[in-house]
């Protein structure tokens, strides 16, 4: 039967080239699907990777591959072939007629029996003795390892060719511990047809020869009809959804599109972390999935009793932080789809069971067991030794290790133990210690019981008493004849900080006479015309060149050569002029003594005689006053505790403002560091002071939930508002018109407030924390979010539209002043994102780490007056990118990471390090840079 079935075969082959023949002549350009005997099958594909698409397979495509398979297996009557794919699944085609076609025995077993792992080994390499098995990576794992090794690849299997395909091939030593000794089966990695030469192309699309890419595959004859497709060009190709690398004309397969995700900010394959896994001695076979986009979940089948806190160890020695999993569950078998492949949907109803199970079997009954679960999850999430000795009760999370995603996690897991939502967790994490944390879970958890006692009571006790009398008694009022004084000695100045913020309140009455202007009027003229929409309305005067309009926002200076210059060079060799001369190069650095996370404010005079400034604090409770061109420290003054918050100048100019860790906000003198005033919250103050240029009054926010307008001259609380919902982490945004103060929690709201009177006008809620500190023009107001998305609302608070990234959002938006303004923003998955203010991307950026800071946009004379945007990586790298098209100008990097953002004067960028050092650099020309 099966020799007839070869003869009638071959004619059927030959038929059907005549016909195709007669095909080409009439239609040259293209295959069509109506034309008598070009189809062999038609096939439903599972979607597990994708959408589920129709499949129809002309001959050309199959045939071909069933013969170079019978060549490479080298089948012969002889040979036994197992059917180890569905008729479902394209690779049944395959081993039907490989078998048929070359008179060999076909070995097809029931469903069930595939599903028993060792009566499957029985009937296969015992009762029929099969030679050949082509079959997915997990299906060969069903078997386990010690049968693997004993039977199917032992010395005297009957297994002659081993094929493996439709997944990742098993790492090399995961299969050296498969082979037995003496073991002589061919093993082959079929996947995706890669024995054949395949196409790369980059994201563009461009053939690639050298590099990472996508795999195409396709041809002038061997093309597949999708769906309803009808005609076909020659020469189709289809992407595979597979990446791969290509050296020395070799190729190194790098994961499915399906299995890269960002953790973390950092691109991770899922497939690399479950190659690590069975690698593991202890692992039998393991399974990864991306649970809800939001966890990295590992299921493993253990060949020992272990821990999953002792899987958790040996992971994280073998693998980077941002890819080691958040949990693993240990299950006793894994689910798979009749293809032989991990079935993804299951793993996920087997973890969202396994998760409400946990919150099921999680009711507390004792504080004590509280107490022990929360030490238990502080030690895993920030990868603490296990040894017996518990927790120091006044260990603070940020302190043993911890930051922002992992505070995160803690709070997830928090909520995941106990079952319920707990309002207000993330805060405390962030502020207090471990302490502090375990009793807010009680009165959640335990309303009633009167042990219980008020979380925060240590803690405003502490700031009381610390503000009364270490501050109040040694440090005496200034009269008002000295605050004149210092007022008349500034005079008009320009005040810098992240995001293009800019305050000038009194300079434009200093550029009508141009006498008084000096260098840093000069430079104020070149730069001012691409500061924020908000502050600044730029318009042109073809008689002066340059001239102060009032706007709805203040006064501002616009500059003859405006952004229009830009535009008039194509932008191509525009910045193939840049790239060839502009470099960064380190003016000076200031040791600050630890960690400067904070941003810097600087300060421009403008009289020629003053020099200009730059305040900045950091981890060691010092803010230092800097000379911005010498790098001179000017003055240092101690605080009471860590500073990461960035300082804000009051409206005189005389003041800085700067929020402090042990719950103070500072007002100290700008040009002797002296206290002027110390107000006192109920918390830690993280948040940078927003000043209102109307009425001198400067808004803060505090980790007690509230938002204080400081009168720093009448040195009193003009209002205190509680922004129920969460910690004010990021600084206020003040908008002139409509008057507005918004303001966001770290409980997921956005609120708008009346400055003069502290009144409530409007919130939204985002769902999720934010860190991002909001930012508005005269239409709207932006902030980025925890869940990756930036979300933009009008000043009535209509939700207006909302742009998603792969990563959480703790960069704030920066907006371009430029005629079709645009918003700059990073996120941790490691891009800097350019947007319209209609929510359309411009561009995007990849950098080489998470962003945390807010970009800042500004131009450079050494560049030819092009718009630039200065932004920093948490690696440490600098990058200054044309605004236009987002591509490289220059970059450096500085040696330690980096959570500050970066403020631009003419050509000086300034910038804090965790290396304990803030760092001015220069923008310059090549040509200066060898001549310096």
């Amino acid at each position: 039967l099966l020799q007839k079935f070869k003869i009638s075969y071959g004619k059927w082959l030959y038929k059907d080239s005549l016909e195709t023949e007669h095909v080409a002549k009439t239609s040259k350009a293209c295959m069509d699907v109506r034309q008598r005997h070009t189809l062999a099958y038609v096939l439903h594909t599972s979607g597990t990777t994708g959408i589920p698409k129709i499949v129809r397979v002309p001959h050309k495509c199959i045939v071909p591959n069933i013969h170079h398979l019978r060549t490479i297996f080298g089948i012969m009557p002889g040979d036994v072939v197992f059917m180890a794919s569905p008729l479902t699944f394209d690779p049944s085609v395959v081993e039907l007629f490989v078998a048929l076609t070359s008179g060999a025995s076909l070995l097809i077993v029931p469903n069930p029996i595939k599903m028993m792992p060792q009566k499957l080994s029985e009937a296969l390499f015992h009762q029929h003795r099969v030679t050949v098995l082509q079959a997915t990576p997990t299906f060969l794992k069903r078997f386990g390892s010690q049968c693997i090794k004993s039977t199917v690849l032992s010395a005297n299997t009957s297994l002659r060719v081993l094929a493996l395909g439709g997944e990742a091939f098993p790492e090399l030593n995961v299969l050296r511990n498969w082979i037995g000794k003496g073991n002589k089966t061919c093993i082959l990695n079929i996947y995706e047809s890669s024995l054949y030469f395949l196409p790369f192309r980059d994201a563009n699309g461009s053939v690639i020869l050298e590099g990472e890419g996508q795999v195409f595959i396709g041809g002038n004859d061997r093309i597949c009809f999708l769906d309803d497709e009808v005609t076909v060009p020659l020469g189709t190709m289809r992407e595979t959804g597979d990446f791969a690398r290509v050296k020395d004309a070799e190729i190194f397969f790098l994961g499915r599109k399906d299995n890269q995700i960002k953790r973390h900010g950092k691109r991770l394959n899922i497939e690399y972390v479950q190659q690590i896994a069975e690698g593991l001695h202890h692992i039998e076979t393991c399974a990864v999935t991306w649970y809800r986009q939001e966890k990295l979940i590992l299921f493993i089948i253990p060949k020992v009793n272990l821990s999953g806190r002792d899987t958790l160890k040996a992971l994280q020695e073998q693998l980077p932080g941002h890819a080691v999993p958040d949990e693993i569950v240990q299950v006793e078998a894994l689910p798979f789809t009749l293809h032989g492949k991990i079935d993804v949907s299951e793993l996920k109803k087997i973890y969202s069971n396994h998760l409400n199970s946990r919150r099921h079997d999680s009711k507390l009954s004792r504080k004590e067991e509280l107490w022990e679960r929360l030490q238990y999850l502080w030690k895993c999430i920030l990868s603490l030794p296990e040894d017996p000795c518990s927790i120091s009760k006044d260990s603070m999370f940020l302190y043993s290790g911890g930051d922002s995603l992992k505070a995160l996690r803690f709070h997830d897991e928090i909520e995941n133990l106990v079952g319920r939502v707990i309002p207000g967790l993330l805060e405390v994490i962030l502020s207090n210690n471990i302490t502090e944390v375990y009793r807010h879970i009680l009165k959640v958890m335990f309303p009633n019981e009167d042990q219980i006692r008020n979380c925060d009571s240590s803690m405003k006790r502490k700031l009381n008493e610390t503000s009364k009398e270490e501050f109040s008694e040694k440090h005496m009022k200034p009269n008002s004849g000295s605050y004149l004084s210092a007022e008349a000695e500034l005079g008009g100045f320009i005040m810098l900080s992240r995001g293009n913020q800019l305050v000038s309140p009194n300079f434009s009455v200093c550029l009508e006479n141009q006498s008084n202007i000096g260098q840093a009027g000069i430079e104020l003229r070149q730069q001012v015309a691409y500061l924020p929409a908000e502050s600044f309305n730029v318009r042109k005067n073809k008689t002066r060149g340059t001239e102060i309009v009032k706007s709805r926002s203040g006064p501002t200076i616009a500059s003859g050569t405006g952004t229009d210059s830009i535009e008039q060079t194509p932008v191509q060799e525009n910045l193939r002029k840049v790239a060839q001369k502009l470099l960064l190069c380190v003016r000076w650095k200031s040791d600050m003594g630890k960690c400067v996370d904070a941003s810097p404010l600087v300060l421009i005079p403008a009289s020629a005689e003053s020099s200009s400034s730059v305040y900045i604090g950091s981890h060691s409770h010092t803010i230092h006053a800097i000379e911005l061109d010498s790098g001179q420290v000017k003055w240092e003054r101690m605080l009471g505790d860590r500073i990461e918050s960035s300082a804000c100048l009051s409206r005189c100019g005389n003041f800085i403002i700067v929020g402090c860790y042990n719950g103070l906000v500072y007002v100290l003198r700008s040009n002797t560091g002296e206290i002027h005033w110390t107000f006192t919250t109920e918390n830690a103050v993280k948040s940078s002071a927003a000043v209102d240029p109307s009425t001198g009054l400067a808004y803060v926010g505090s980790h007690d939930q509230h938002v204080y307008a400081l009168d720093v001259y009448e040195e009193e609380c003009v209002w205190k508002l509680h922004c129920e919902g969460g910690a004010v982490f990021s600084s206020p945004c003040l908008s002139l018109l409509p008057h507005h103060l918004y303001i966001a929690t770290l409980g997921g709201l956005l609120w708008a407030v009346n400055p003069a009177l502290g009144d409530k006008i409007w919130k939204r809620s985002c769902g999720k924390p934010l860190f991002s500190s909001p930012r508005c023009n005269e239409h709207y107001v932006c902030v980025g979010c925890v869940d990756g998305k930036l979300y933009c609302f009008n000043h009535s608070g209509e939700k207006v539209w909302q742009f998603s990234t792969n990563g959480p959002i703790f960069s704030s938006p920066c907006m371009s002043s430029c005629a079709k303004q645009e918003i700059f923003f990073g996120s941790h998955d490691c891009c800097v994102y350019c947007c319209n203010m209609e929510g359309d991307l411009r561009w995007k950026f990849e950098t080489t780490s998470s962003v945390y800071a807010t970009p800042f946009v500004f131009h450079c004379h050494n560049s030819k007056r092009k718009m630039l945007l200065a932004i920093t990586s948490t690696d440490g790298k600098v990058w200054i990118l044309n605004a236009k098209t987002g591509l490289v100008v220059c970059v450096e990097k500085l040696p330690g990471e980096v959570f500050s953002s970066p403020v631009v004067w003419g050509t000086r960028l300034i910038v804090g390090c965790r290396n304990n050092y803030v760092y001015c650099l220069d923008l310059c020309t090549a040509e200066i840079n060898k001549t310096n």
